[in-house]
């Protein structure tokens, strides 16, 4: 998957005007998967490069198939099961 529509330069903290185009970048349709980001976004000020790069491949994701990896209803296919994925996965799945 490609992360073409956003940027994310190299390690450590993302930059402010990197981090407003990446809350852009994850705005969805899909009511859910909104305020799962949301909260994601509240809980985590300081956004790493790798977490911007996890988020921006998983936003090339139609919404239920986002939806499903958020809830952790299925694994994520292969070609997203990487530590910046897992990662966010993990951080933006509610509490059980």
């Amino acid at each position: 998957m490609e992360t073409s529509a956003l940027e994310v330069p190299g390690a450590g903290a993302i930059d402010a005007r990197a981090l407003s185009k990446l809350r852009w970048r994850c705005r969805r349709g899909l009511l859910e998967n909104d305020l799962l980001i949301e909260r994601y976004f509240a809980r985590n000020e300081a956004i790493s490069a790798d977490d911007a790069r996890g988020l921006a491949m998983l936003m090339e994701l139609p919404d239920p198939d986002l939806l499903d990896l958020f809830l952790g209803r299925r694994a994520p296919p292969p070609e997203l099961a990487g530590p910046e994925v897992l990662r966010v996965l993990h951080a933006v799945r509610p509490p059980r």
